[in-house]
């Protein structure tokens, strides 16, 4: 993958977290985007040989052994339809631009003519725009919308909304807002309470397990997810999240079995490594904390680079996207 949920996170921090960036952001949603793109708009516009095109979208989806036709939307699973649904969207960025980002000379030039600071940023189907007053922001609901119904979409009422950064947002398994004028990226609540509860999911089936067979399962899971966020002001959460784990396990290894004392269950499960006390361990296996993850700063992207065309540029940063550990 050439671009990132960190690049648009980078790309959303630059664009709003100036003294004088914009103030309002448009939280857009996209009504079922994969089950509705309308077949006739992508037959006439997308590039591609149309009676090859058309089978792909006639393929339909199998569920509980039967298969179903699909009338509208792109295949349920195919590896084509984020391919699909992306380049349905491709030209949001430049319907946006040709209102605001107009030049005396009639030319888009986002650089140099931005009055009402309106970007856009999308990763897939998930974008925001911002705005800096609020009657621009509902503008832009209005031309997205024209925009999607040529395509068979529509915004989500419930889900899309229009809030101040002073606020507060979430996007891509952030939360964007502004504290005394800064502005701090953080791991969302909804992504903290859904890594949570699948902690505690897997805890509660492991009751017949052995303790390292409930280590080797959450491990990959204790380590993927502070990866995500590493590069957002994560360090609080991760420490909150290891005392979070630490009890639910406490809770596991109470009931195996219940009637020894809290001296016999943290000697039996707990141990000393290293510099670290309490240590979910066998000896041979160990959890690994959330706060073992380094915090680090991620670099930004150049705009300007083509993945297909500077392709030296993208695997050098593949290569070494990190700027600067703390």
């Amino acid at each position: 993958m050439r671009r990132s949920t960190q690049d648009a996170r980078q790309y959303a921090y630059c664009c709003l977290g100036g003294k004088c960036s914009a103030k309002w952001v448009l939280e857009g949603d996209i009504k079922g985007c994969f089950d509705n793109i309308n077949h006739d708009w992508l037959l006439g516009n997308i590039p591609m040989d149309k009676s090859t095109l058309k089978q792909f979208l006639k393929a339909g989806f199998v569920y509980n052994r039967h298969l179903n036709p699909t009338t509208a939307g792109t295949p349920q699973g195919g590896i084509i339809s984020p391919i699909l649904a992306n380049m349905t969207l491709d030209g949001l960025e430049k319907a946006i631009s040709s209102v605001y980002h107009v030049g005396k000379n009639g030319k888009i030039d986002k650089t140099r003519h931005n009055p009402h600071k309106v970007n856009f940023v999308r990763y897939a189907d998930d974008f925001i725009v911002t705005a800096n007053s609020e009657e621009i922001a509902k503008e832009l609901v209005e031309l997205i919308k024209e925009f999607l119904m040529e395509r068979g979409l529509e915004l989500s009422e419930e889900k899309t909304h229009i809030t101040h950064i002073d606020d507060g947002f979430d996007f891509l398994g952030w939360n964007f807002r502004k504290y005394r004028g800064k502005l701090l990226i953080k791991p969302s609540k909804k992504s903290i309470d859904n890594i949570t509860r699948k902690i505690g999911d897997v805890i509660r089936r492991a009751k017949p397990w052995k303790q390292e067979d409930l280590i080797n399962v959450l491990n990959p899971i204790i380590t993927g997810w502070p990866n995500y966020h590493r590069s957002a002001v994560s360090k609080e959460t991760f420490s909150k999240l290891d005392h979070i784990v630490w009890e639910i396990l406490w809770g596991w290894a109470k009931r195996r079995p219940p009637d020894k004392r809290n001296t016999w269950v943290a000697n039996k499960y707990w141990h000393s490594v290293g510099n670290r006390r309490w240590v979910f361990s066998t000896g041979e296996y160990r959890l690994k904390p959330f706060s073992d993850t380094k915090i680090v700063r991620c670099a930004g992207l150049k705009l300007d680079k083509n993945p297909y065309i500077d392709q030296d540029y993208f695997n050098l940063r593949n290569c070494c996207p990190i700027l600067k550990g703390l």
